[in-house]
C-alpha cells in the first residue's frame, strides 16, 4: 500500500500542494484521536456559542476549528483560510500560494451519540492579481478548485481525495500515516438507494415531493423498482456512502426559509464534495444547474444540493424541467 504523499508525487501533483494536503492530514489526524477518546478527553456536549450559522457550537466543532487553524496557518504556503465555523477568513503568510476553506465537523450533531462524523476541505489557489486581504479573494467559483475532499472518522478514518485527476481513498494506518486503499473511485451510474430528510416533505417544491413520492411507490410506481432510504445527518457519511456504493444524496430548497437557496454551504460543502462527486462520474447540482458553476457572492452563501449516481439524479432534474 502506498504512502498519501508518495501516490501523490508519483502521480505528478503538484509538490506544494502535497505538503499542503501532508499539512491538512496533520490536523486530521489530531481531530481522529480526540474522536477516539471521546468522552475520556471532555470533548462531549455542547458550548454556550453560536456560530455564524446561528447553531449552537458542540466542543469538539470548537477544538477541530482550532486545530485546523493552527497548523495550517503554520503553513507558509498558505494564504489564507475560512472557516464555516469563523465569521471572516484568517490570513496567513501574505506570500502564501493557496486558499483553504474547510468545515472542521460535519454532522456534529452526531458527536455524542458516536455516530460517523468528518472533516470537508477545499483547496484553491490564491489569486495573484487581488494584494488586499479579503474576502474577495476566496470567491471563487467551484471549477478553480485544485483539489477537495474529507476525511470520515467512522469505524476507520478514511480520506477521499482528489487533485483533478480522479478520486482516491487513503485510509488511516495504526502508523500515523493514511494509505491508498481504493484507487480511481467510480460511483454507479444506477441505483436504488436515496437519502433525504423526510421529515421536511411538506416543505419541498411539488417537483420535489413528486420525485421522492415516485420512488416511495416502488416496484408499482413509474420509477418500476423498490428503492432504500437513508439518512444519517453527516453530509460526509452521506457522501462517503455514495462513492462507495452509489446512490443519490439531496437536501433541497424547502419553504421554510424561502430566501435562503438551501441549507448547506456552497464553500465548505457544496462545491468540494461536488468536485468529488463529478470526479468519480456522478453528477452534483442544485437541481436546476451545476453547483460548481456557481459564482460565489459571500463566504457563508448557502445552496441546495442533489448529487449522486449519474442516471438517478439527471432523472431527478427531469422533474424539475420547466419544458
Amino acid at each position: 500500500m502506498q504512502l498519501l504523499s508518495n501516490y501523490l508525487k508519483h502521480h505528478d501533483t503538484d509538490l506544494e500542494l502535497v505538503e499542503l494536503i501532508d499539512t491538512l492530514m496533520i490536523a486530521c489526524k489530531e481531530i481522529a484521536l480526540q474522536l477516539r477518546e471521546g468522552a475520556l478527553a471532555g470533548i462531549l456536549g455542547t458550548t454556550s456559542d453560536t456560530n455564524v450559522q446561528g447553531e449552537t457550537q458542540k466542543k469538539l466543532d470548537v477544538i477541530s476549528n482550532d486545530v485546523l487553524k493552527k497548523v495550517l496557518l503554520d503553513n507558509p504556503l498558505v494564504r489564507g483560510l475560512a472557516s464555516e465555523e469563523e465569521d471572516d477568513p484568517v490570513f496567513g503568510n501574505p506570500n502564501g500560494r493557496f486558499l483553504v476553506t474547510f468545515d472542521p465537523l460535519d454532522g456534529s450533531s452526531n458527536i455524542d451519540i458516536n455516530v460517523s462524523v468528518g472533516t470537508i476541505f477545499s483547496i484553491l489557489e490564491a489569486p495573484k492579481d487581488v494584494t488586499e486581504e479579503g474576502v474577495e479573494m476566496f470567491l471563487q467559483a467551484g471549477r478553480k478548485q485544485v483539489a477537495s475532499g474529507y476525511v470520515l472518522y467512522g469505524p476507520s478514518a478514511v480520506l477521499a481525495l482528489t487533485t483533478g485527476h480522479g478520486v482516491n481513498m487513503f485510509t488511516l494506518a495504526h502508523t500515523g500515516d493514511f494509505l491508498l486503499t481504493r484507487e480511481n473511485v467510480r460511483i454507479p451510474e444506477e441505483t436504488k438507494e436515496f437519502a433525504i430528510n423526510m421529515s421536511n416533505h411538506r416543505f419541498w417544491e411539488p417537483s420535489m415531493r413528486n420525485y421522492v413520492d415516485d420512488l416511495l411507490k416502488g416496484a408499482e410506481g413509474p420509477r418500476g423498482k423498490n428503492y432504500n432510504m437513508r439518512w444519517i445527518a453527516s453530509m460526509v457519511a452521506e457522501v462517503h456512502r455514495v462513492l462507495t456504493r452509489g446512490g443519490i444524496f439531496t437536501y433541497p430548497w424547502d419553504a421554510r426559509e424561502p430566501a435562503k437557496p438551501g441549507k448547506l454551504r456552497l464553500m465548505y460543502e457544496g462545491n468540494p464534495m461536488s468536485l468529488l462527486i463529478e470526479q468519480a462520474g456522478g453528477i452534483s447540482s442544485t437541481c436546476y444547474s451545476d453547483i460548481l458553476d456557481i459564482q460565489p457572492d459571500h463566504i457563508h452563501q448557502r445552496v441546495s444540493v442533489a448529487l449522486g449516481s449519474r442516471k438517478e439524479v439527471e432523472t431527478l432534474l427531469q422533474y424539475h424541467c420547466d419544458c
